[in-house]
């Protein structure tokens, strides 16, 4: 085969240090933006980003010359930086690790609607279930003591 053909996706989810609602709601729309923008400007394609006061959801579309750690490491990093300066306060950070899911070109559509839907979602679930969740349905092990 002369061309390398790929769908890679991946539904990432981070919370926000301590898990403590950093992420005003004036500042959700910009924030998730600023999250795509900086996703297209490292090479990926953005499908969609999503999230509450204390935690984002993206779905995102990467060529395999990227490696995912750097990506969430980029986001993460970059994002942070933007936090601080409009917020105009050093306190916004996200917590160390994340949570990685690849999906299916089947499943995209209905992840992108979940992703869309958090608001409404966390009136119902905490994140610490909504991850606990994720984690039990994709079969990955976790320790308790860093689900905090």
């Amino acid at each position: 085969m002369p061309s390398t053909y790929l769908s890679l996706h991946y539904h990432i989810v981070f919370g926000t240090k301590n898990r403590e609602p950093l992420i005003p709601s004036s500042f959700l729309e910009s924030l998730h933006a600023y999250l795509g923008g900086t996703i297209k400007g490292v090479g990926g394609s953005p499908q969609g980003v999503g999230g509450v006061a204390d935690h984002v959801h993206i779905l995102m579309g990467l060529p395999a010359t990227l490696r995912l750690a750097d990506v969430v490491r980029e986001l993460k990093k970059a994002s942070s930086v933007w936090m601080g300066a409009e917020k105009r306060t050093a306190a916004f950070a996200w917590q160390n690790g994340y949570a990685a899911f690849s999906v299916s070109a089947t499943s995209r559509t209905k992840v992108q609607r979940y992703i869309c839907n958090q608001a409404e979602h966390h009136q119902k679930i905490s994140f610490r279930e909504e991850l606990i969740k994720m984690l039990g349905a994709a079969a990955i092990t976790y320790d308790e003591r860093f689900l905090d």
